[in-house]
């Protein structure tokens, strides 16, 4: 198991640019699954959870070639269902959250999917009722084998369109549900559809692929069924997430620098959520710069003098994925902010390492945390950290970072879930950091 040690307290400067979304290649790759032609997608991350689902599809059948960095083509025109029902993919579908997403194009284009309990971060409940709700809507027959927690869903005749009302805005939800209507019969209609960027991408890459999908970008899809879907080339948009992770550590650490291509259109109320935090980023062109910000930053107030409350909601609300960076942003801002994590009871219990280091933080409970910024006063200090999940893993190393001293941090395959060699890309604008 593998290990960072970073030397904290130093100034960083150059440019940075960010990996290709993580949350958009998860629904664009299990996507290939719809159609027998050739798919190009390019601009996907290299870290663990995206090669992970490479490797799975790879094991269904897809044949894959790679282009060049972070380009492959992929041709899913001789798919081995039957691996669905081996003890081998068992295994590896329940080690990654987004194999979810590849039983909306399988029981769309076979009639049949099955999936074991999926894994991901441990940061509360992830319920998945909405994704099979969605299938029995449109006509497959659910079952679920609670020894070795297997769910399997099954349509042997075909599906037909529906309307219908998700219980939830749930991004995953909505991709797997569109997935498997663009093959439906008939028109399908889903209202409280998610509408974040990455699934917008992923419903223009179907409609270029022929589907018939309207309403993209609202909460109100419209989705006429075809009988087939054809080959595209596809780009991955910068991830937003990363995008955000950058903001944060040019603050904390008062560092200069450049976040290039970041498709400003696409980032939503995220950089007015920084401005709050006082953090000031110019947009130059399609890139962010952050100056140094010498005199620290000073959080906003409501209107009516009341404190901060930064929470996450549904898009265009704020990404519950940076909540955790803006915590331990504002260990360092001048004046208290309240964060209020709605969505994960478990994703705010990395903060009582960011109090061992000396921040100065009151957990209210599972979702609120109210954050009593230093004032650049009170450096944190090194110290030696688990990372718990993605998130909290590079907010505690956006801390380290900070620190006065050398800390340690374990467990960093978390970290490499999501962020691609991010101790090479940190050491080019003047970290130090070692990978042990």
């Amino acid at each position: 198991m593998g290990i960072f040690k970073i030397e904290g307290g130093i100034r960083l400067k150059g440019e940075i640019t960010p990996q290709g979304a993580k949350n958009e290649a998860l629904q664009i790759l299990c996507a290939v699954l719809l159609t027998s032609e050739k798919v190009m997608i390019n601009n996907i991350p290299d870290i663990i959870d995206i090669n992970k689902l490479i490797v799975l599809l790879e094991n269904l059948g897809v044949k894959i070639q790679k282009n060049g960095p972070g380009s492959y083509t992929f041709q899913a025109d001789d798919i081995n269902i039957d691996y669905l029902e081996t003890e081998a993919f068992k295994k590896e579908g329940g080690s990654l959250r987004g194999s979810i997403m590849i039983v909306g194009p399988l029981l769309a284009r076979y009639g049949k999917g099955y999936i074991p309990k999926p894994g991901g971060d441990k940061i509360g409940r992830r319920r998945l009722d909405t994704h099979f709700e969605g299938f029995i809507n449109l006509g497959a027959k659910f079952r679920y084998n609670r020894e070795d927690h297997f769910y399997g869903v099954e349509a042997p005749d075909g599906l037909q369109g529906a309307a219908m009302l998700l219980d939830e805005a749930s991004v995953t939800g909505t991709a797997n549900i569109v997935m498997a209507a663009v093959l439906a019969k008939g028109k399908t209609t889903v209202y409280n559809a998610a509408c974040e960027p990455y699934l917008q991408q992923l419903c223009k890459m179907l409609n270029s692929m022929g589907a018939n999908i309207t309403g993209v970008g609202s909460n109100l899809l419209t989705i006429e069924g075809v009988t087939s879907l054809g080959g595209c080339e596809h780009r991955i948009l910068p991830d937003m997430i990363e995008i955000g992770s950058w903001i944060g550590l040019a603050a904390m650490t008062r560092s200069e620098i450049t976040i290039k291509d970041v498709s400003w259109d696409n980032l939503g109320v995220i950089p007015s959520v920084f401005r709050k935090l006082g953090i000031t980023l110019e947009r130059r062109g399609d890139d962010i710069y952050i100056p140094s910000h010498e005199n620290g930053y000073k959080i906003k107030t409501d209107i009516d003098g009341s404190i901060l409350t930064i929470a996450d909601a549904p898009w265009p609300g704020f990404t519950p994925d940076l909540l955790s960076i803006v915590l331990v942003v504002a260990t360092q801002a001048q004046g208290d902010v309240l964060i209020h994590q709605k969505m994960f009871e478990s994703r705010l219990f990395f903060v009582d390492k960011l109090i061992d280091m000396g921040a100065k933080i009151m957990l209210c409970d599972p979702h609120r945390a109210v954050v009593m910024g230093h004032d650049f006063q009170s450096q944190l200090k090194a110290t030696t950290m688990s990372s718990p999940d993605i998130r909290a893993g590079i907010s505690l190393l956006i801390a380290a970072l900070s620190a006065k001293g050398t800390s340690t941090i374990q467990n960093i395959e978390q970290i490499d879930r999501g962020y691609e060699r991010i101790d090479e890309r940190l050491r080019a604008i003047g970290a130090n950091i070692v990978r042990a």
